[in-house]
């Protein structure tokens, strides 16, 4: 091992929560001898939240700000934080990516440490991402959807406002209709998509992948993460051992909702095309 490990998130207009992971990340009980860099990415926020995110990497010796002129939206940003690394990234045990609106526990370092013979088989681990609310988002997705779940998709993506029907009704009853998988966040194993607020990519992905497969600006970023390493034969593993708190959505909340819509009808159509152009090789 090289006792080095990165963390990399894209930042948009909400600085405050990017100040709030990094310090959870220095409160961490780290070994002497582990040493960590963190990449912030800024996707070209408002000057506001630029000083704050100045502020930061002047306070922090081990944080390095990427300010962007453009919004490259997420995968594509947390690319360009894996390309400017400050050591090449074989010397990095891990890389862990995600949003800002983390906030990583006391032994979660120690905790992907001690888990470090599950790189030696899987290039993607999933930790336990747990809402504030308490809700465990992994393991996202275990078995593929129903094909009824994916109707009700495609009538999503027809019409904004059939959409908010959709959702509103969903709501009412989730108890009978929310997918099970989550109910299993105790249960280590191999997933088919991990929640992709957080990943912690190893030694595998690097040797296989110069990058994250990011064709979407946002949204669809665990399908298109589920593709790239099943091309590699890979799969993702969750372990439930590794634990990280967040505040979910507080990028997205941001956009005004038909925008979302839009944002996300578009990257549904985009793995659509995907899938076809894949099949059919």
């Amino acid at each position: 091992m090289n006792n080095n490990l990165a963390f990399i998130f894209t930042n948009y207009n909400n600085s405050e929560f990017t100040e709030q992971a990094v310090k959870s990340i220095y409160n961490n009980n780290i070994k002497n001898e582990i040493k960590f860099d963190i990449i912030v990415v800024d996707n070209n926020s408002n000057c506001d939240n630029k000083n704050i995110l100045e502020n930061l990497s002047d306070f922090y010796d081990k944080v390095k700000i990427i300010f962007l002129t453009k919004n490259l939206g997420y995968f594509n940003g947390l690319n360009e934080g894996i390309n400017q690394l400050p050591k090449p990234v074989k010397n990095y045990d891990f890389v862990v990516i995600g949003n800002n609106d983390l906030f990583f526990k006391r032994n979660f370092i120690n905790s992907v440490y001690k888990n470090y013979n599950l790189f030696k088989k899987y290039p993607v681990v999933s930790p336990d991402i747990i809402r504030l609310d308490g809700f465990h988002q992994n393991p996202h997705v275990i078995k593929p959807i129903s094909k009824f779940r994916s109707f009700i998709y495609e009538l999503y993506f027809l019409n904004f406002y059939l959409s908010k029907v959709i959702i509103f009704i969903a709501n009412l009853t989730q108890k009978y209709t929310q997918r099970k998988d989550r109910k299993y966040y105790k249960i280590p194993g191999e997933i088919m998509y991990g929640y992709g607020a957080c990943y912690v990519l190893g030694p595998i992905f690097f040797k296989s992948f110069k990058n994250l497969l990011a064709p979407t600006f946002l949204m669809g970023e665990e399908f298109f993460l589920y593709h790239q390493l099943k091309k590699n034969n890979y799969k993702i593993y969750y372990e439930p051992k590794i634990k990280v708190s967040h505040h979910d959505h507080a990028t997205v909340s941001k956009l005004p909702s038909k925008k979302f819509w839009k944002i996300s009808k578009e990257s549904h159509l985009i793995y659509k095309k995907y899938l076809k152009e894949n099949n059919e090789k």
